[in-house]
């Protein structure tokens, strides 16, 4: 029997250490964690999680630090457990203590796949609520514009002069070409 690591990360600029760190202390070694960083859990194929399940014989076990890690929906999770115990491996949450060793703990995981899934559901329905909320009140989310009308009026007379270059003219407003490329394009 051989234990697996199973890490993921959303995007590049999650940091996965707590993840590394938690299965670590279980006991995996490095050489036994397989991390697909940046790559969404709404994906079937995920590369490293491929290599993963292509390596699983029976008597393995696949631990993940949080059930959330191994997918996004219920049906995706419980599809990839499924292809786990179908080699003959177990799989096992860290943070929600679940495995499918036994009937109880994949009753439970289908349960807590669910609850994750209403959870996330949720969270995105509060956001989008929020969004169109502000959008009603006339706020715009999304970062400041670093084009304001004084520096338009400015672009605006120096690309009438023709004179100068694209790359002078957003040098000369303290911008980059392609903030500049943008602003010509919504003249």
């Amino acid at each position: 029997m051989t234990t697996f690591g199973y890490i993921r990360t959303s995007t590049r600029d999650q940091n996965a250490d707590l993840q590394r760190d938690a299965l670590k202390a279980a006991g995996i070694p490095a050489n036994r964690l397989y991390a697909d960083e940046g790559v969404s859990g709404t994906l079937a194929s995920r590369p490293r999680l491929d290599a993963l399940l292509d390596r699983l014989e029976d008597g393995d076990e696949v631990v993940a630090w949080k059930l959330d890690r191994m997918g996004r929906n219920t049906r995706n999770v419980l599809d990839l457990i499924e292809q786990i115990t179908q080699k003959g491996a177990t799989f096992r949450s860290l943070t929600e203590g679940i495995t499918t060793t036994g009937p109880m703990g994949k009753a439970m995981l289908t349960i807590m796949s669910a609850f994750a899934q209403l959870e996330r559901d949720t969270m995105l329905e509060r956001t989008r609520a929020g969004l169109d909320a502000a959008k009603a009140k006339g706020r715009v989310g999304g970062r400041p514009s670093k084009v304001d009308d004084k520096k338009l009026a400015k672009i605006r007379s120096l690309v009438a002069s023709n004179d100068h270059t694209r790359a002078e003219i957003a040098d000369m407003v303290k911008i980059s070409p392609a903030t500049l490329y943008r602003v010509l394009a919504d003249l």
